[in-house]
């Protein structure tokens, strides 16, 4: 198992806080960030080999992860035109990275509990996690499912057959290479601005993705201050309750 930590993106919605730094190294409780948190985890949960990518700020990146002295295998992917492309680009500059392995890919703003990192690290097959007790966000993604499983994911899904979901996932290495395919044949067509979901969507639900139901579990995004300041305090109160 390897895990991707895509943290390739600008981060314009932070506003001061990514005027100089990448958005993974956001400061929270603890001192910790949002990069060192989620690399503790994985080295907590027994994950050996990470693969991050990269943008703006990127040898700041490198230099605080490699400082956390937590024992795991750190590879970096950079992706140059970050500015101009989505981190479509970034996952097909570390695919050669992880091919013919099991992925765990997370998105680098993303701060989740404990329990959600190992439901997604124990599970047998290919998943997304998704909360069914949330509703549908306006600006953010949601899940399509068909028959018990994912078969599209995107901002704009709407009705009643879609779920909020986070971009937490845990891949089997077929399932992975085969949107890695599709993420290249995009990429080749010069389709660089749009998700990599978008690639995933092209194949219809050719791909097994099922649903990890998260039940108001601690997994979410922070894009903008505000979202930092209620992260930080679902953290303060998830810490209170151990």
């Amino acid at each position: 198992m390897k895990a991707l930590i895509l943290n390739s993106g600008i981060g314009r919605r932070m506003g001061e806080l990514t005027r100089s730094l990448p958005k993974g190294m956001t400061p929270l409780p603890g001192r910790e960030t949002i990069l060192s948190r989620q690399l503790r985890q994985l080295a907590a949960a027994g994950v050996r080999e990470a693969v991050i990518t990269t943008g703006p700020f990127a040898d700041t990146l490198r230099a605080h992860a490699d400082g956390l002295g937590l024992g795991l295998g750190l590879a970096y992917a950079h992706s140059p035109e970050y500015a101009t492309t989505n981190y479509i680009v970034s996952i097909h500059r570390a695919a050669p990275l992880l091919r013919g392995r099991d992925v765990l890919l997370l998105h680098g703003d993303l701060v989740l509990a404990d329990g959600v990192l190992e439901a997604l690290l124990n599970s047998a097959g290919s998943v997304m996690a998704v909360d069914s007790t949330l509703p549908l966000p306006e600006k953010d993604f949601k899940a399509r499912l068909r028959a018990g499983r994912i078969v599209a994911v995107g901002v704009g899904l709407f009705g009643a057959d879609c779920v909020a979901c986070q971009p937490a996932y845990r891949w089997r290495a077929e399932d992975f290479g085969r949107w890695l395919d599709e993420i290249a044949a995009f990429v080749a067509r010069g389709e660089t601005k749009v998700y990599a979901e978008n690639a995933f969507n092209a194949l219809e639900g050719a791909i097994p993705l099922h649903p990890l139901e998260l039940g108001g579990r601690l997994c979410g995004e922070i894009d903008t201050p505000e979202d930092l300041a209620q992260m930080n305090i679902r953290l303060a109160a998830l810490e209170a309750g151990r």
